[in-house]
């Protein structure tokens, strides 16, 4: 389990053509919500958009929501490119991260 602290992290579709990135104070709960659609209604349920991709640590909520907007303005291009450079092959870091099961 990941202790709470500043998150940016980017969500994709099982084909990865769609993409959210998103802040948070507890990445597991926001995890579970994507994953539930807690929000029915919300953009990532629409998409389906549960494949966790990237993940960056901030120890401020204010340095991470400055690092979301960053990536936000940024185009798509760029954010595959950073998230390639962590995580080329796209796998899905959530089982692994917060050791649970997607199904």
């Amino acid at each position: 389990m990941v202790r709470a602290q500043c998150t940016v992290y980017i969500l994709t579709n099982r084909g990865n053509t769609v993409l959210y990135t998103g802040v948070t104070s507890d990445l597991e709960r926001r995890l579970y919500d994507h994953l539930k659609k807690t929000r029915p209604n919300s953009f990532t349920a629409r998409y389906n958009l549960h494949k966790l991709v990237y993940i960056e640590y901030f120890n401020s909520m204010a340095d991470a929501i400055a690092r979301e907007k960053q990536i936000k303005a940024g185009s798509r291009k760029k954010k595959v490119v950073l998230i390639e450079l962590e995580n080329p092959e796209w796998l899905d870091l959530s089982p692994s991260l917060l050791g649970f099961d997607q199904g």
